[in-house]
């Protein structure tokens, strides 16, 4: 016979809870593309319409056209919700109004642009930040978003295009998708849409043929979304077909300093493999002596905090320890929280005179190389 307590009892309502919650989550579909004009909306409308001859309750929650006449064309005879006006910086502005949609709880709606930054004053920060409520209310979201605006991306498509994008959602909204298609052109196609002012205005085609939609950074850009696509597709396959045998967990730490770029760096990687193995990951930060808040100076403490925030984004734990033993922290976070991957920064000296000057490497090295730990230099 068991015997439980009042916390077994408690812990075991709280996961039927859990339980109850997840079968009544609302399903969620997500088009992605390489950029804009690859025609993410006009295909959700175009499912929209689909859904509504069958009956389906669907509604428009918040579309944006960009002036294109083509998505504007779908839109006709599509039931949406009125938008939210609000006054901000003297001007009235638009915004998709949550509580009017909660309310009238359709079965499906259409939720364009979900890396959108909200209006100050609105509930919510981020527009993904809706979705979800939107989904926990058992509301079924269609959306769409840009391969650019994936956080664990930004420093890629910066490289590729040049462009600090700075609307972003974590990889692990994508993550909660049921469903996640890519909507696909090629560069001659892409191109020839802008010409023929199907993406811009007119006045704004040249510009955007010599900057953003050149061909080389629109192939990077489609292989970025293709990529992102194929891993989704084998969450999904791990997820639903059963594993045979026994295989090792995976668990990765990411080690990061006050130092700001080295740190975006090591989150967003460690982000990414965890991503790929579907794992559990930690940030660790090891205050060192050095390091207290009243002797490194504001700015870093302010990256410190942004890089903490972004790596919860992206689906980490947080540890911070203070310690002026750096590896040996690193080798006992390892041990409690039996992780199988360490990250860390690349060192900006030559590594091999690191390695051989440095008591933290050697001391790192030489313990996890006795172990089933495996440590990953990041550039």
């Amino acid at each position: 016979m068991e015997i439980f307590n009042d916390r077994d009892r408690d812990a075991a309502a709280n996961e039927f809870l859990d339980l109850i919650r997840r079968s009544r989550r609302g399903k969620f579909k997500v088009y992605i593309g390489m950029s804009a004009g690859v025609g993410k909306t006009y295909r959700m409308l175009q499912e929209a319409h689909g859904l509504l001859q069958n009956k389906v309750d669907v509604k428009i929650g918040f579309v944006e056209t960009h002036g294109r006449l083509e998505t504007e064309q779908q839109l006709a005879g599509l039931p949406q919700v009125p938008r939210r006006k609000l006054f901000y910086k003297g001007k009235e502005l638009e915004e998709m109004d949550l509580q009017a949609i909660l309310n009238l709880h359709p079965e499906i709606v259409i939720v364009d642009e979900l890396a959108h930054t909200n209006i100050e004053g609105s509930k919510n920060e981020k527009r993904w930040q809706d979705v979800l409520e939107l989904l926990e209310a058992g509301i079924h979201v269609i959306s769409a978003v840009n391969i650019q605006h994936l956080e664990s991306l930004n420093k890629d498509v910066h490289q590729i295009t040049g462009i600090e994008v700075r609307e972003r959602i974590p990889d692990r909204i994508l993550q909660l998708a049921d469903e996640v298609v890519n909507i696909d052109l090629t560069a001659d196609e892409l191109v020839a849409r802008l010409r023929a002012g199907k993406i811009y205005a007119p006045e704004k085609v040249e510009i955007a043929l010599q900057n953003f939609f050149l061909p080389e950074k629109i192939l990077q850009l489609r292989e970025l979304a293709l990529r992102e696509v194929a891993h989704q597709v084998e969450r999904k396959i791990e997820a639903e077909i059963p594993k045979t045998g026994q295989l090792r967990t995976e668990r990765f730490l990411a080690c990061i300093s006050s130092n700001d770029d080295t740190a975006k760096t090591v989150i967003r990687k460690t982000a990414r493999l965890a991503s790929y193995y579907d794992a559990q990951w930690m940030v660790l930060y090891v205050q060192t002596p050095a390091e207290e808040p009243d002797k490194i100076n504001l700015a870093l403490q302010r990256h410190l905090l942004h890089n903490f925030k972004t790596a919860m984004e992206l689906g980490a734990e947080i540890i911070r320890v203070k310690s002026p033993h750096i590896a040996q922290t690193i080798l006992q976070v390892t041990a409690e929280r039996d992780i199988t991957t360490v990250c860390i920064g690349k060192p900006h000296l030559n590594l091999w005179r690191i390695i051989v000057n440095t008591s933290i490497f050697n001391q790192l090295l030489t313990e996890l190389s006795g172990s089933k730990v495996d440590l990953i230099i990041l550039s």
